[in-house]
């Protein structure tokens, strides 16, 4: 079966687009998050120090460096070539790479980790078995995810952000059916952590973050 992939082009687009603004717009939000530092801080731990973490959908790289700062060898992985400058500008002790999480140049168990932070919600809802199984292809058994996303029934359109001439839709996903795909897929769910965003924040759409186990 041949599957559409322009939905991958258009993210690339986006956030090639946007990456500067995005970028400074986002720069201290783990700073203002303590519930993200927090299960993030639990995710460490239950992958420990010694083998290798993908924060998948990296962006301009403020979660991939939270993490090794927390002891873990961690990559990031993105499909914006502008979103990735910026990674290893800000942070060039860290390692960045192009490509796609549902095509992920790694061998079968290769991971301890891997971190999908806001970054499976430009992923079609009928793709996202494809990317589970690729995740788990490239986690060691016992390998850890940790997968955050808006909880939601419809999508939000962000249409010219910073006053660019793109637009893409962030899809809101049901925790419950995240979970039940998560299974079908071969994974253990730990977890599932369900709030408001904090009052600091604009946003207050529930977010959602589940960690499962391979």
């Amino acid at each position: 079966m041949t599957h559409d992939t322009g939905f991958l082009d258009t993210t690339r687009t986006f956030y090639d687009a946007i990456a500067e603004d995005y970028s400074d717009r986002f720069r201290s939000v783990l700073a203002d998050a303590p519930l993200d530092r927090a299960l993030m801080g639990a995710f460490a731990e239950l992958v420990g120090p010694d083998g290798e973490v993908a924060d998948l959908g990296c962006g301009p790289g403020q979660v991939t460096a939270h993490l090794a700062s927390l002891g873990l060898r961690v990559f990031g992985l993105d499909l914006s070539a502008s979103m990735l400058a910026i990674a290893r500008r800000e942070n060039p002790g860290l390692r960045f790479e192009q490509g796609s999480m549902l095509e992920l140049d790694l061998p079968d168990g290769a991971l301890a980790g891997a971190v999908s932070w806001y970054s499976s919600i430009h992923t079609p809802w009928e793709r996202l078995p494809d990317f589970f199984a690729e995740v788990r292809r490239v986690l060691a058994p016992g390998g850890h995810l940790l997968l955050a996303f808006q909880v939601g029934d419809e999508a939000l359109r962000v249409d010219r952000p910073f006053g660019h001439p793109v637009t893409l839709d962030y899809e809101r996903r049901r925790p419950e059916r995240m979970a039940e795909l998560l299974e079908r897929a071969g994974f253990t769910v730990l977890s599932r952590t369900v709030r408001v965003q904090e009052a600091e924040t604009s946003s207050k759409v529930p977010q959602a973050c589940l960690i499962a186990r391979r």
